[in-house]
C-alpha cells in the first residue's frame, strides 16, 4: 500500500470524517513542502517547464475574465464608496475603505475562487482520471515520483497565478473606479485618489496581500491534487472527488481568510 491508498470510510460521523480529512490534507501538504525543498533542482528540465505551463494554464488564461471583473468590482465598490462617502462629507477615508475592501478581502479571495472555479475542477478531473487509468503506478513503476512530477508544478504554479492575477484585479478595479468618479464628475483628481490609496497603505500590506493569495493559491492546488490522487478508483467516482475538492477548497479559503483578518486585528 503506498501513499495514494488512503479512502476514507466515509460512514464515519461528521466531525471524526472533517478531524481525519484535515489530517490527511496536512500530511499531503508536508510531503509536497518537503519534496519542493529536497528535489526542487531535480529534474529540473522536466519540471520547471511543467510550472510555466501551469502559470499559463491558471494565470494567463483567465487574464480576459479578470479583467472583466476588477472593472465591474470598479465599478460597483470604488464608484460606489467614492459617491457616498461625499454624499456623508467624508471623502477623505476613501483610501483607508478601499484598502480594507480591496486589498485586504476582495481581491484575493475573488481570485482565488475564480481560479477554483476555472482551473480546479478541470484538474481533479485530469488527475483522477490519470489515477483510474493506471497512469500514476506507471510513473511509480519507472521511478518518477507523482509527487514531484504532477503535484509540485501545480502547486508552485497556482501560488504565482493567484499572486500575479491578484495584482492584475486591483490594478483593473482602482482604473476603473475612478473613471466611474470621473464620468459621475465627482469632484476629485485622479492623484488626489492615488494619494489617498497610497496614504493608508502600509508594508504590511503588501507583506500580507502577497502571503494570502500565494496561500490561497497554493492551498488550492494542495486540496485539488490530494482529491484528485488520493480517492478515484473507478470512472463513476471522478464527479465526486471534484465535488470534495470544491467543497474543502472553499472551506480552506474561508479558514485562511478569518485567520488573516484576526492578525490584521491582533496588528
Amino acid at each position: 500500500m503506498n501513499w495514494f491508498d488512503t479512502a476514507i470510510d466515509w460512514s464515519l460521523s461528521p466531525l471524526r470524517l472533517a478531524t481525519r480529512t484535515a489530517q490527511r490534507l496536512a500530511a499531503f501538504a508536508l510531503i509536497v513542502l518537503a519534496t519542493i525543498v529536497v528535489k526542487f533542482t531535480r529534474a529540473s528540465s522536466v519540471v520547471h517547464p511543467l510550472i510555466w505551463h501551469q502559470i499559463r494554464f491558471a494565470g494567463l488564461r483567465l487574464l480576459p475574465l479578470i479583467g472583466i471583473l476588477s472593472v465591474m468590482a470598479g465599478f460597483v465598490i470604488i464608484g460606489q464608496t467614492v459617491a457616498l462617502l461625499r454624499q456623508i462629507g467624508a471623502q477623505d477615508i476613501l483610501g483607508t475603505v478601499l484598502v480594507v475592501t480591496l486589498f485586504r478581502e476582495v481581491a484575493p479571495l475573488v481570485t482565488a475562487l475564480l481560479v477554483l472555479l476555472r482551473v480546479g475542477t478541470s484538474t481533479v478531473v485530469e488527475l483522477a482520471t490519470m489515477r483510474v487509468t493506471g497512469e500514476v503506478e506507471a510513473l511509480e513503476a519507472l521511478s518518477i515520483d507523482p509527487i514531484h512530477f504532477l503535484v509540485v508544478p501545480r502547486v508552485l504554479g497556482l501560488a504565482v497565478s493567484v499572486f500575479c492575477l491578484t495584482v492584475y484585479f486591483l490594478i483593473g478595479a482602482i482604473l476603473s473606479g475612478y473613471f466611474f468618479c470621473f464620468i459621475q464628475q465627482l469632484p476629485l483628481s485622479f492623484s488626489d485618489y492615488l494619494n489617498q490609496i497610497s496614504r493608508a497603505l502600509g508594508w504590511q500590506d503588501f507583506l500580507m496581500l502577497m502571503l494570502k493569495s500565494a496561500l490561497f493559491g497554493s492551498s488550492l492546488a494542495v486540496i485539488i491534487c490530494y482529491q484528485g490522487l488520493s480517492r478515484p478508483l473507478r470512472l463513476d467516482q471522478v464527479p465526486d472527488a471534484a465535488t470534495r475538492a470544491v467543497t474543502h477548497s472553499l472551506m480552506v479559503c474561508v479558514a485562511l481568510d478569518a485567520l488573516f483578518l484576526g492578525f490584521y486585528f491582533l496588528v
